[in-house]
């Protein structure tokens, strides 16, 4: 006994070194850019690298707010950010709460369905797509991009694998309580499913965040384009200034990392649930 004792504590902590040594792996590109954003451009890619500047040079969290108009991008992603995100919220779980709870023809098939288009790539029908919003007008438009991403059918499966989970007595005493599916859905399946909500919430305020190739075919106006672009539009101008460019990018992500942090004991309850339920 004393010897697998002592081989497990071996193996935990040979396991305990090599999380540790990924996690700092993981974290060097991201210490790398933060110590770049506060060096001039002739000091960023001085080897060895000086982690900590010597005279850090604040002026350039300042700058990069008049080389481009850093505030209108910034509006703009936060914009399409907030509405897409509430938009998939909604009709995720609202779907999934038909799929899950109630009984229909075809319930099953048409759930198939809509989840076998996770399975083709957007290059696929990004030209269809776009063909379609230009008929509609929607080009050079927020709309545009709100719309096409306003439905996941990622969000509906995540969804219904956790209210699969939640037990349909709820819903029957409901009905006998006499509320419709309506406030079932609204009273009792939404407040019961805030962790696989705020999983949903992460995936997608970070994947529209940091959303390029969209922003980059529909938006052709500087004041309507998005933080990505205007990364990109901030690189192809001022190419040398990799200072600026850290700086920028650090910012770009702190949104990001407040939403992930406020959300992170429910984004793991989330990602637990919706994969051993149903």
């Amino acid at each position: 006994m004393k010897v697998k004792s002592t081989n497990y504590k071996i193996s935990r902590c040979l396991l305990y070194v090599v999380l540790l040594l990924l996690t700092a792996a993981m974290l060097v590109p991201f210490v790398w850019m933060l110590s770049a954003s506060l060096k001039l451009d002739k000091d960023v890619f001085i080897f060895p690298i000086r982690w900590i500047p010597e005279n850090p040079r604040w002026q350039n969290y300042l700058d990069i707010w008049t080389k481009i108009p850093l505030l209108t991008f910034v509006t703009n992603t936060v914009k399409i950010t907030l509405i897409v995100t509430f938009l998939q919220l909604l009709t995720s779980s609202f779907a999934a709460y038909a799929f899950a709870k109630l009984k229909f023809r075809y319930k099953d098939t048409l759930f198939m369905a809509y989840i076998a288009t996770i399975a083709v790539p957007w290059q696929v029908y990004m030209v269809p797509q776009f063909m379609m919003m230009r008929n509609f007008g929607l080009n050079d438009s927020h709309l545009a991009i709100i719309f096409l991403q306003a439905f996941s059918a990622f969000g509906v499966f995540m969804m219904r694998q956790f209210y699969q989970g939640i037990p349909d007595e709820l819903c029957e005493a409901a009905r006998i309580d006499g509320m419709n599916e309506y406030q079932i859905y609204a009273r009792i399946m939404l407040p019961l499913s805030k962790p696989a909500l705020s999983t949903l919430t992460i995936f997608t305020f970070v994947n529209t965040w940091n959303d390029f190739l969209g922003p980059l075919i529909y938006l052709k106006t500087e004041a309507k384009k998005t933080l990505q672009l205007g990364l990109k539009m901030f690189i192809s101008q001022y190419s040398s200034e990799y200072g600026l460019i850290m700086a920028a990018s650090v910012l770009s992500l702190i949104p990001v990392l407040i939403v992930f942090l406020s959300l992170q004991k429910h984004f793991v309850e989330g990602v637990a649930a919706t994969g051993v339920k149903g």
